[in-house]
């Protein structure tokens, strides 16, 4: 801000003795300063963010925080909203983390990106488990990778900040944040009581000078926040540099490679993960403290697997990996009925070309 203050006074003793344009005067501020407010939620009037996603129970918070500036840059690069969706899970585990040490190193992570790049979702569905697994991303994923040309540090500067989000897109931000900060619910953020609570990895989009404020997304679901956004104080002061020697605010660049496969595309709706249903009528979470994998839906009685899928000709069901059922036919349905137990539930979805996957965890009651 000093440095723009003083620009200002040099211009305006220079014009004293060498006047010049209105016209030239408007372009010269254009240059020294910075729109009031900026946001990739708005730039001409359109959206180029992604839904907001949910990471937990897992601390899967850097690869959510890299794909969520990916997703952005990729819409606003090819000028179209397709709402591309690529694999946290590929990228946390592929670049080394793990979940017993909390975190994927976030330079692993960007170099990671840059060397070898990031697949779709369908090649690596999260699956919502807070533990270590086996993982291995389909087969012909590295055909279907996204990659960037670079990456680098910000500094602190709130001018900084804002020039690299004009200039790069999205910005991945280390934060520690204090216990409040999960119950917050809207305004503008600066920690207040409770303490530190942990350290945090979210994506800033965009700021607003009327509220000094940035706008963030987070990957905590649509129900924390301001449907899952949260804007954070100028002078909050809670960006961390862990990952040294670099300042805790990372730009991306140059991003390229396949950012439209021609692939399947299969969600599971439902049974959404933290919730209980009964014959297939949706309930808030309960039995929250039976010794059950936390974020598995609890289902009691038979309910309908529900599933989005565009792009396919054909959807495999499998249930702890023994095929149940095959669909050559939309809406490509099948009905959940097993016996009591945790199982886990594959979809796979075919068109002439490729094979995309969605699983849930689930928890069958009698």
């Amino acid at each position: 801000m000093k440095k723009l203050i003083i620009l200002i006074i040099s211009l305006l003793v220079f014009l004293q003795f060498y006047p010049v344009s209105a016209e030239t005067i408007d372009k010269t501020v254009d240059k020294l300063g910075y729109p009031s407010n900026f946001s990739w939620q708005n730039i001409d009037g359109i959206d180029y963010t992604t839904p907001i996603k949910d990471q937990s129970p897992a601390p899967t918070c850097e690869a959510y925080a890299l794909v969520a500036a990916l997703e952005t840059i990729m819409q606003y690069q090819t000028g179209d909203l397709y709402e591309p969706d690529l694999s946290e899970c590929h990228l946390y585990f592929y670049a080394g983390g793990t979940y017993e040490s909390g975190y994927v190193n976030l330079i692993d992570a960007a170099n990671y990106l840059k060397n070898i790049g990031v697949p779709d979702e369908g090649c690596f569905p999260d699956p919502h488990r807070a533990f270590d697994y086996p993982f291995e991303s389909l087969e012909g994923w590295e055909n279907r990778t996204v990659k960037i040309q670079d990456w680098g540090w910000i500094d602190y500067d709130i001018n900084s900040i804002k020039e690299a989000l004009i200039e790069y897109g999205p910005l991945v931000i280390c934060i520690r944040f204090w216990q409040d900060f999960f119950y917050y619910s809207g305004g503008v953020y600066t920690p207040t009581w409770g303490g530190r609570a942990g350290g945090h990895v979210v994506t800033i989009v965009g700021y607003d000078d009327y509220d000094e404020c940035w706008i963030v997304k987070n990957s905590w679901g649509t129900k924390w926040g301001e449907d899952g956004w949260f804007r954070l104080a100028y002078d909050a002061n809670i960006f961390a540099d862990w990952y040294g020697p670099g300042t805790g605010i990372m730009y991306i660049d140059g991003v390229y490679g396949n950012l439209k496969p021609d692939v399947p595309k299969v969600y599971i709706e439902k049974p959404i993960i933290k919730h209980t249903y009964l014959f297939g009528f949706q309930l808030p979470t309960i039995l929250k403290n039976l010794d059950i994998q936390v974020a598995a839906p609890r289902i009691i009685g038979k309910m309908n697997l529900e599933i989005n899928v565009d792009n396919s000709n054909k959807v495999e069901f499998y249930v702890d990996e023994e095929l149940v059922h095959t669909d050559y036919e939309e809406p490509f349905e099948w009905v959940i009925d097993m016996n009591s137990g945790l199982h886990i539930i594959e979809t796979f979805a075919y068109n002439d070309n490729n094979v995309s996957k969605d699983s849930r965890d689930i928890y069958k009651f009698l």
